[in-house]
């Protein structure tokens, strides 16, 4: 609908110059869009929106404030494309959807792909969510409210249900007929896109699968079967998408066929989705080793400031700890102040080893790449690279000590503690996660928090005993 203060002819503003680049071409819209929403100037604004890809679209409207982003979605909420919801951030989508109202959301979710569809109503708050699906026609809604019958996370959740499949007596000719007649009806069966096509038996159950190039380079009379690839890889509903993900990246699939426990074909999850989900994965792995969530960025102030001062109270114990070992050794650090100087090194060495086995080792385990198989094998190698680096960086501190004080035995103290906190970093590092593992829990949670309060500990012990033992 066009605004009736703007006519619809009106030019549209003019786009960044190519050379500014992606991040200016950003900015200037921003700001174009800041200037019309400022001025109250909908007709520009809704030209600026549509202008936009749906990612882009997605990508601007997290960037602007609150007040903004809702001002801009009463502007173009009758033209909004509908792809829009399933990229945005889960805290910018809500606030999204509560401008939009349980009307025009229900709308848009018809248009998605039944995936991106239950991305966006898996997350709503039951009232809301049972408002929507209230709204939305009986066919779309059976579909989403299926899939949110299947395990968070899993495959049920995360395929389309929109799938082409072919029966087994059917040739090349019949199936391209089907696909271009049911694309010209008003309601098609059709996925927006789609890699293969499956074929099933009387029963659903898929029998093989035909990527979409081979069955366009094929002649009209030959039957599906004889160009159908047997071997697949299906995937159980209730799979995890963490493995899904694995499959997909071990067999460099561009799809595969989902099936329930009775072996019948239900959806399909394509390459698409799995990169989200490995993007997902990565960001939330990430965001835990720090204690911090995913959607951090987009949060309110006292949100984030509750989430994070919960993981602060787990590491304020920790720090106690550390200072009790200090503590310990009050009386030789009083003796001589050149060990409260150099102590610190000690610790933090031996932190930034650890969190580099850390992050290799809880990458390996997300991966699989990390087994019971070969964990002695690689724990191994991380406390024997703990010792090399050990042994490489007490020589530099410990002749730099050395040089700094003028206390060679010093210098050996330093250099020995070196070497023990960094062969226990390396051990920590690859132990922690495979523990947290072994109890049930993510072994990037907490994983940071643990490893730091061993290194800290050993360090200070290590090097503060050293000292009283040797220098006095």
């Amino acid at each position: 609908m066009a605004d009736p203060k703007q006519p619809t002819d009106a030019p549209a503003d003019p786009a960044p110059p190519p050379e500014s680049g992606i991040a200016d071409a950003g900015a200037g819209v921003d700001q174009a869009m800041a200037q019309a929403l400022d001025a109250d100037d909908r007709g520009r604004a809704r030209r600026l929106f549509r202008s936009l890809h749906y990612a882009d679209a997605a990508d601007l409207l997290e960037r602007l404030s609150p007040e903004d982003r809702a001002r801009l979605v009463n502007a173009v909420r009758d033209e909004m494309p509908p792809e829009v919801l399933s990229e945005l951030d889960e805290t910018v989508r809500d606030h999204v959807i509560e401008h939009m109202g349980v009307e025009d959301l229900a709308a848009a979710l018809v248009e998605l792909d039944s995936d991106d569809a239950l991305e966006v109503v898996e997350e709503l708050p039951a009232a809301e969510q049972q408002q929507v699906l209230d709204a939305i026609p009986a066919g779309e809604r059976t579909l989403i409210e299926e899939a949110l019958t299947y395990p968070e996370d899993s495959a049920g959740r995360l395929m389309q249900r929109e799938v082409v499949t072919v029966p087994t007596h059917w040739t090349v000719g019949e199936t391209i007929d089907y696909m271009r007649m049911s694309a010209d009806t008003e309601k098609t069966t059709l996925p927006e896109q789609f890699y293969d096509l499956f074929v099933i038996d009387p029963a659903r159950r898929p029998v093989g699968t035909i990527p979409l190039s081979r069955l366009l380079r094929s002649r009209r009379p030959v039957p599906v079967t004889e160009i159908m690839e047997p071997e697949m890889k299906l995937i159980a509903v209730t799979t995890d998408q963490e493995d899904v993900a694995f499959v997909f990246r071990q067999r460099d699939l561009t799809s595969a066929p989902v099936v329930d426990e009775s072996g019948r074909l239900v959806g399909a999850i394509t390459v698409d989705d799995v990169v989200d989900v490995i993007d997902e994965e990565s960001e939330e792995d990430i965001m835990l080793m720090g204690g911090v969530k995913a959607d951090d960025l987009y949060r309110d102030t006292l949100a984030t400031t509750r989430s994070r001062s919960a993981w602060l109270l787990v590491n304020l114990p920790m720090a106690f700890l550390a200072a009790a070992v200090i503590g310990l050794f009050d009386a030789s650090i009083e003796q001589m102040v050149a060990l409260a100087v150099l102590m610190p090194i000690v610790a933090s060495m031996g932190g930034n080893a650890g969190t580099q086995t850390l992050t290799v080792t809880v990458r390996a385990l997300a991966t699989k790449e990390l087994t019971p198989t070969n964990a002695a094998r690689v724990v191994g190698k991380e406390i024997l690279v703990g010792v090399l680096n050990g042994a490489l960086f007490a020589a530099l501190v410990g002749v730099l000590a050395w040089l700094w004080f003028g206390n060679p035995t010093l210098g050996l103290v330093m250099g020995g503690a070196m070497i023990v906190n960094l062969a226990v970093a390396g051990l920590a590092g690859a132990t922690i996660p495979l523990l947290l593992l072994r109890l049930g829990a993510d072994p990037a949670v907490g994983a940071g928090v643990f490893l730091i309060m061993v290194t800290d500990v050993v360090g200070f012990f290590a090097f503060l005993g050293l000292a009283t033992l040797v220098l006095l």
